[in-house]
């Protein structure tokens, strides 16, 4: 495996942890974030900057980081604690088939 996909894999789980505390901390609540995450995927995926001609499999890649935040905040509020592997399939079942 990719070094750097090692890497974005543990930052992953600290943007997570961090995401959870301002829930826990009141900053922000479940559905701000969850809106947030959704806003930010929804213009990652719409990017009129981006060359029109870009794979949808790139697209998914350029959202992933929205995606599986946004799991694993659902899961956190469930007061389940999944390993970025399960995580990474749930972003895989639950995908958009297309955001646009």
């Amino acid at each position: 495996m990719n070094t750097a996909n090692l890497q974005l894999e543990g930052v992953y789980a600290v943007l997570a942890a961090l995401i959870g505390v301002i829930r826990d901390k009141g900053f922000l609540d479940a559905e701000e974030i969850d809106r947030l995450l959704e806003n930010v995927e929804l213009g990652l995926a719409s990017d009129s900057a981006r060359s029109a001609d870009i794979r949808g499999a790139n697209v998914d890649a350029i959202c992933f980081p929205a995606r599986l935040l946004r799991q694993a905040l659902r899961a956190s509020e469930e007061g389940r604690q999944f390993s970025f592997v399960q995580l990474a399939s749930r972003v895989g079942q639950t995908k958009p088939d297309r955001i646009l």
